[in-house]
C-alpha cells in the first residue's frame, strides 16, 4: 500500500496536485476546440451566402480543421511530454485565440479555410495536454472522475457546438451573421489562460521522449491521405485523384507501421510505439473509441441536415432541436463516475442499450411522421440518446488510459484523441455522404438508413465492453514514480 501511495504523496509535496478547480480549468480549455468541429454544422449555409463560396470549398471549412486537429494531435502530446503540458496548454491557446480572431474576421473563403487549419493546428496542440495533466497529477478516484469529465465535457461540446451556432448564426449579431461563431472563443479563451497561468500547476514527464521526425511526417500524411478524399470526394463527385489519395492512404498506413516497428527494435521511441497499442485497455478501447465517435460524429452532422434542409428548420430551431440530447448528456455525465465505480463495465452496455432504444424510437418518430415530424416528438428519444452516449464517452475514456504509464500519459492522450477525432471526421465522410447521396430524393429514409448503421455499430460496443479491462476504484500503481 505504500508504494501505491508514493506517487501521490511525491507529487503532493512538489505542488503537483491537480485542484478541482484546475480539473475545470483544463476542461473549459479542451471545450473550445472540440466545439469548434462542430459549431459550423448549422453555419455552413451562412457562410456559403456570406463568402458566396462553393460546396466543396465550404466542406473545407469544416474538414481542413478537423484534418489539421486530427493529424497534429500525437505530436501535441509528446510535445507536451518535453516541453511541460501547461506551458504548452498556455502557448496553444493563445494560438487557437488568435486564429480564432482571424476565422472570424476572414474577408474570403480562402482565407477562412486557411485558418481553420491553423486553428485545427493549434487545437491539436492544446487538447492533448489535458487528459495527459490529469493522467500525470490525479491519482485514483480522482483521475478517474477527471478522465470520464473530460468524456463527459467532449461529448457535450459537441452537442452545445450546434446549440450555440444556431443561436449566435440567428441573432446576427450587428449584422455579423456567422463570425461571431468564432469571436466567441477569444473573450473565452482569454479568460481561461489567465486562470490557468495561476492555477493549474506545470508537470511535464522526467522521461521525455524525442520527437520522431519521420513517424510524425509519414502518419500525418497518411491521415490527410485518408480524411481529405472523404470529406471532399461526394461534393466534388468522386474526381480521380480522390481515389488515388485513398490508394495512397493505405501504402502510407502501412509504411507508417513498418517505419514505426522497426525504430521500436532499435531502442528507439517512435510516435505511436506498437508496444503501447498492444496494451489491453488501448487495443481494445481504442477501437471502440474509433467506431463510437464515427456513429456519434455522422449523427449530429445528419441529424443538423435532416432539421434544417429536409424539415426547412432554420439554424436557431435546429441548434434547439439537439437541446434534450445536450441536457441528458450533460445529466448522465453527471453520475457517470458513480455508476462506472459500482456497475464496471456494465454500465457500458446499460448506455449503450438506452442509446440504441433512442435511437430506434427517434427513427420510428421520423419516418411515421414524415415530413409533418414536430420537433416535440424527437425530444424524448433524443434525452434517451444523450443519457446513453454519456455513459459511453465516459467509460470508454476511462478504459483506454487505464494501462497507460504516467510517463506516456501525454503519447496516449494524443492516440486517444487522434482515434476520437478520426473518428468524427470519418464519420462524416463516410455515413455523412451515404445520407447526401439520397436525401434529395428521400430524406427521411436516407436518415434511417444512416441510424440503421449507427444501430449496429452501437449493438456491436454493448457486447464488446465485455473484453474491456475490469474498472477498479483503487488507486493505481505509477510505474515510473520518479516521474512525479
Amino acid at each position: 500500500m505504500a508504494a501505491t501511495q508514493a506517487p501521490a504523496a511525491v507529487r503532493h509535496r512538489a505542488g503537483h496536485t491537480l485542484s478541482p478547480t484546475g480539473v475545470f480549468i483544463l476542461l473549459a480549455g479542451a471545450f473550445l476546440p472540440i466545439m469548434d468541429f462542430f459549431i459550423t454544422n448549422v453555419a455552413l449555409p451562412s457562410i456559403n451566402n456570406s463568402l458566396h463560396a462553393t460546396g466543396a470549398s465550404a466542406e473545407l471549412v469544416i474538414a481542413g480543421y478537423g484534418v489539421a486537429y486530427a493529424a497534429l494531435l500525437v505530436l501535441g502530446g509528446r510535445l507536451g511530454d518535453r516541453y511541460g503540458r501547461r506551458r504548452l496548454f498556455l502557448w496553444a491557446l493563445a494560438a487557437f485565440v488568435l486564429t480564432s480572431l482571424a476565422c472570424g474576421l476572414a474577408p474570403t473563403i480562402t482565407v477562412l479555410v486557411v485558418m481553420r487549419v491553423l486553428q485545427g493546428a493549434t487545437a491539436a496542440l492544446l487538447v492533448p495536454q489535458v487528459l495527459a495533466t490529469f493522467h500525470h497529477t490525479l491519482d485514483g478516484e480522482r483521475k478517474h472522475r477527471a478522465i470520464a469529465m473530460y468524456g463527459a465535457t467532449s461529448g457535450i461540446a459537441a452537442v452545445v457546438g450546434q446549440l450555440v451556432g444556431g443561436l449566435l448564426v440567428s441573432a446576427d449579431i450587428a449584422g455579423t451573421s456567422w463570425r461571431p461563431i468564432f469571436l466567441v472563443n477569444v473573450p473565452i479563451g482569454l479568460a481561461v489562460a489567465a486562470l490557468a497561468l495561476r492555477i493549474v500547476p506545470e508537470n511535464r514527464s522526467h522521461h521525455p521522449l524525442g520527437i520522431d521526425v519521420p513517424g510524425t511526417v509519414l502518419f500525418a500524411a497518411a491521415l490527410t491521405s485518408l480524411l481529405v478524399p472523404l470529406a471532399e470526394g461526394h461534393s466534388l463527385g468522386w474526381p480521380a485523384w480522390t481515389w488515388a489519395l485513398l490508394i495512397l492512404a493505405v501504402v502510407l498506413f502501412a509504411v507508417t507501421y513498418a517505419v514505426e516497428k522497426r525504430a521500436e527494435a532499435r531502442g528507439q521511441t517512435p510516435l505511436l510505439p506498437p508496444s503501447l497499442l498492444r496494451l489491453p485497455s488501448m487495443s481494445r478501447g481504442l477501437t471502440m473509441v474509433l467506431a463510437f465517435s464515427l456513429g456519434f460524429g455522422s449523427f449530429m452532422f445528419v441529424f443538423a441536415l435532416l432539421v434544417q434542409n429536409g424539415l426547412h428548420a432554420d439554424a436557431l430551431h435546429s441548434g434547439l432541436a439537439i437541446l434534450p440530447m445536450a441536457l441528458l448528456f450533460f445529466a448522465g455525465s453527471m453520475t457517470a463516475p458513480r455508476l462506472l465505480n459500482r456497475l464496471g463495465r456494465a454500465a457500458l452496455t446499460l448506455g449503450a442499450l438506452i442509446q440504441l432504444v433512442g435511437l430506434a424510437l427517434l427513427v420510428t418518430v421520423v419516418l411515421s411522421n414524415w415530413p409533418h415530424v414536430s420537433l416535440w416528438f424527437t425530444a424524448g428519444p433524443l434525452a434517451l440518446v444523450g443519457a446513453g452516449q454519456s455513459m459511453l464517452f465516459a467509460g470508454l475514456f476511462r478504459s483506454v488510459l487505464a494501462d497507460v504509464p504516467a510517463h506516456h500519459a501525454g503519447l496516449g492522450s494524443g492516440v486517444l484523441i487522434t482515434l476520437q477525432q478520426s473518428g468524427l471526421a470519418l464519420g462524416v465522410a463516410t455515413l455523412g455522404t451515404l445520407y447526401l447521396s439520397n436525401a434529395a430524393t428521400n430524406p427521411s429514409h436516407a436518415f434511417a438508413d444512416v441510424e440503421y448503421v449507427q444501430m449496429g455499430i452501437v449493438a456491436l460496443l454493448a457486447v464488446a465492453v465485455a473484453t474491456l479491462p475490469r474498472f477498479t476504484t483503487r488507486p493505481t500503481r505509477d510505474d515510473t514514480p520518479s516521474d512525479a
